[in-house]
């Protein structure tokens, strides 16, 4: 209930985030429901409806992604002077973003299942001529409990995730010169994307047209093909905060002013918190770049089903939502440092050629390094 009345006075941007949340947990459910919808359909086709579900498990994992990184920007859930004495400390405080959090995602699955409905014509008559009738297995029953079940796992899942991404934690004090390391991750990511690659690279090599029967016209690749490429995303998502961090110390080299300094400094002060995100749409970008040239050229938009692109476009739009609210969370809290340079004198035209600075060092090294990924990662299977 505090949960819904804090919602009742939030910021118009706060609650516009809200309802992205809602949106995307919306068309999760929509496919999870369309997967079940399938099983029931084909009841002996159990692999196949197992494989769907699987690979509704992504954009699952983008819309926590994206959930969590709106809970972190919801001010109405910080800290603040004078909450402790009401009894808002910081586990409640925790608690309100989860439960925020679930309302959102709960919302969005009842506008899924609403929708679902329709669409099957359990609540108004068949629409479209009953064109999605075959797709939704209309002519039979919804196993009820098994719908609610599925519509139950995101919210669950994102109000957990929430909860633990903003637990009160004491952090132990870093040792002189630990803020300016490179993130542990890189070597790691680097690792894994070469991993990736060469496992694909071989499973492609001895690949036969009868591969796993995926769903969305994808059928006939090997499974370590798809592992390849999970490694290979994985390995980025790794790799972002140290990249992020290596393009901080490339702005400030070579006897560098006050602006690249200053925009170097951010880039390597806020690697973590940005770089994870720009990592996984660096490998969300590299996969759709690689499926699109893999694939469109042979079909166009009738190689992939509408369910894929339903999913694919869930996945991108979650993650650079997640991108843009992370990089939202960085600016506010830079709030002080940029309120004490302007208060020293510091012209507002500097702050923002940092910020074109910081931007264009992350586009020059990510967006090089996405297209040789998908290069590389298309490459095995043209032939």
């Amino acid at each position: 209930m505090l949960a819904l009345r804090l919602a009742r006075g939030t910021h118009p941007l706060v609650l516009t985030r809200r309802l992205l949340v809602a949106a995307a947990a919306a068309g999760v459910g929509f496919l999870l429901l369309c997967t079940l919808g399938y099983a029931v359909g084909h009841p002996a086709q159990s692999s196949a409806s197992v494989l769907r579900l699987l690979w509704c498990v992504l954009p699952l994992a983008a819309t926590v992604q994206f959930a969590v990184a709106v809970a972190r920007t919801d001010p109405s859930t910080r800290p603040r002077p004078g909450l402790s004495a009401i009894g808002l400390g910081p586990a409640r405080l925790t608690a309100i973003a989860a439960a925020s959090t679930a309302v959102a995602c709960t919302l969005g699955s009842v506008v899924a299942l609403l929708f679902y409905l329709h669409l099957r014509g359990d609540i108004t008559g068949l629409p479209f001529d009953g064109a999605a009738a075959e797709l939704l297995a209309a002519d039979q029953p919804v196993p009820l409990a098994a719908a609610l079940t599925l519509l139950a796992v995101l919210p669950v899942v994102a109000a957990t995730a929430a909860g633990l991404a903003l637990r009160p934690r004491t952090a132990p004090a870093a040792p002189e010169g630990a803020e300016r390391a490179m993130p542990s991750g890189l070597p790691w990511g680097v690792a894994l994307v070469a991993v990736g690659l060469a496992v694909e690279t071989y499973a492609a090599q001895g690949a036969s047209r009868g591969g796993l029967p995926l769903p969305g016209g994808f059928d006939g690749n090997p499974a370590g093909v798809l592992a390849g490429w999970v490694l290979t995303a994985v390995g980025l998502a790794l790799a972002g905060p140290g990249l992020t961090h290596g393009c901080g110390r490339l702005l400030q080299a070579v006897r560098p002013g006050a602006v690249r300094l200053l925009a170097g400094r951010v880039l390597m002060d806020e690697s973590r918190r940005i770089g994870r995100p720009l990592g996984v749409v660096s490998a969300v970008l590299s996969g759709a770049l690689a499926a699109a040239e893999l694939y469109g050229a042979d079909g166009g938009s009738e190689a992939f089903g509408p369910l894929t692109v339903l999913g694919a476009a869930l996945v991108l739009a979650c993650t650079t939502a997640t991108l843009l609210t992370a990089a939202l969370e960085s600016k506010q809290g830079r709030t002080h440092t940029t309120e004490a340079l302007l208060r020293l004198g510091a012209p507002p035209t500097v702050l923002r050629t940092a910020a074109l600075l910081r931007a264009g060092a992350l586009l020059a090294v990510f967006l090089p390094l996405t297209w040789a990924i998908a290069e590389l990662a298309a490459t095995p299977l043209r032939g």
